[in-house]
């Protein structure tokens, strides 16, 4: 009796045992199977706030784990190109694609050689082409009936007038001239601001003023801003300043390559900020892929999401949070009604 009550538990404990191993196989394969999407974390906001987006989503609403791997443009592109059986990153958000054109030429040639696993594959745009520029005050051209401002330069429209203004900018350290506030040096926009000056002779009418960081030049527009005075200078978007500032960017000749490479006068170029993947993703990820075709914001959306991190001194997946809620009506636009409701859901 013994030794057949033992074979009994034997026989249930072995079943137990294979029905375990059998939903291990069947009903977890699904996770299982199911590699990282991992994302390229650059360091500036935007990208990290459209990653949390665009992870909560993938993971929350189609079941993938999620991953991020912060570096600089060149290195994390790289190994996106270079990456084999989707190791890490294998997402990127945002290209600014003209900062690093031919490493990018090169990635997208080997996303359509089929005798090479290297390269990436193009999505679309995350949104349109960002922007830089001169910028001034709206209050400046159109006043500010709330704030009690006058318009002091109603004519400011181009940097063909800026000479006709300069008193309004004048530098407290030589009264005989405006003051123009530039790039940062060691950034290619500073060297390009110098050529511009010369080559639309602003220089005879304003100083250029370097500030020594991104967050002293924002700081002296916003100073100036929240007091109603004059400023002039570089800035570009997505950004939260002119996110959170009504800013006017003063109108250039249209952007010329050739005119552009030698005396810059003409308008900035467009960066496209494009959604690329490495090219094995849409093998083992057709969803994500296809829902990362349907991503695409604005440049406005972004200048008000990263004003609203600064104003909440939020972090990226706070940024990330605020537009799920907020764009809602967006982004259930970019899923089917079942994933949409798994991500509502866990959200809440």
């Amino acid at each position: 009796m013994r030794q057949s009550a033992r074979k009994r538990l034997f026989s249930i404990t072995a079943l137990a045992a294979a029905v375990l191993l059998v939903v291990a196989l069947t009903g977890g394969t699904a996770l299982a199977e199911k590699k990282p999407i991992i994302f390229a974390d650059f360091g500036w906001d935007s990208v990290q706030v459209h990653n949390r987006v665009a992870g909560f989503i993938i993971e929350h609403g189609l079941g993938y784990p999620v991953q991020y791997v912060a570096g600089e443009t060149i290195l994390l592109n790289t190994a996106l190109i270079q990456a084999k059986g989707g190791e890490a990153p294998n997402v990127n958000m945002e290209t600014w694609t003209e900062n690093w054109q031919e490493l990018y030429d090169d990635g997208f040639k080997k996303g359509q050689d089929a005798n090479t696993n290297e390269g990436f594959v193009f999505l679309g745009a995350n949104f349109p082409n960002s922007v830089q520029g001169w910028y001034v005050p709206t209050y400046m051209i159109k006043g500010d009936a709330k704030r009690g401002i006058k318009a002091t330069a109603p004519g400011l429209k181009s940097v063909a007038d800026m000479g006709k203004y300069w008193e309004l900018f004048k530098d407290p350290e030589d009264p005989k001239k405006g003051i123009f506030y530039s790039c940062i040096p060691g950034w290619s926009c500073k060297i390009i601001n110098d050529k511009k000056f010369k080559a639309y002779g602003v220089n005879k009418f304003y100083n250029i003023m370097e500030p020594g960081s991104g967050a002293a030049l924002a700081a002296s527009m916003e100073a100036a801003y929240k007091r109603g005075k004059s400023w002039i200078g570089y800035y570009w978007a997505p950004t939260w300043v002119l996110g959170k500032l009504d800013m006017t960017q003063l109108e250039e000749p249209a952007y010329d390559e050739k005119i552009f490479k030698s005396t810059a006068a003409c308008g900035y170029p467009a960066v496209k900020c494009d959604i690329i993947v490495h090219k094995k993703l849409p093998e083992w990820a057709p969803d994500v892929v296809a829902f990362l075709k349907n991503y695409e914001t604005t440049l406005d959306l972004n200048n008000k999401f990263l004003a609203q991190m600064r104003d909440t001194d939020g972090k990226p997946k706070d940024g990330a949070m605020w537009f799920l809620k907020t764009y809602e009506s967006l982004w259930t636009g970019w899923v089917s009604p079942e994933v949409a409701a798994k991500v509502k859901a866990a959200m809440k």
